[in-house]
């Protein structure tokens, strides 16, 4: 039988991350269960590069792009009122949530 569920979330947007977060950690807590977390792990930069002047003129000038992906992971006890209270929070379209029992 599982003792622990552990919830992993990620999302490019950090402010909607820490609400979800936030909101987990409330429902646990109202619900009497120690809570383990958030606990941030590295953020993932994903970078491109592009040449901005396709004819090759000039002097060479590049675009950066940057995308962070921004990581989180949540242990709790894994009590079935408790998980069936954090399936009810809303969650953003921008944030993926896994749900893991150990």
């Amino acid at each position: 039988m599982p003792q622990k569920a552990r919830i992993r979330l990620w999302s490019t947007d950090i402010q909607k991350l820490n609400v979800v977060c936030s909101q987990i950690v409330e429902t646990t807590k109202r619900t009497g269960v120690k809570v383990s977390g958030p606990i941030p792990l590295p953020t993932k930069k994903l970078r491109v590069s592009t040449r901005r002047s396709p004819a090759g003129e000039g002097t060479d000038t590049y675009d950066k792009w940057i995308m962070k992906v921004h990581k989180r992971i949540i242990d709790i006890p894994a009590e079935e009122r408790t998980l069936r209270q954090l399936m009810r929070i809303s969650v953003p379209d921008d944030v993926k949530i896994e749900l893991e029992l150990i």
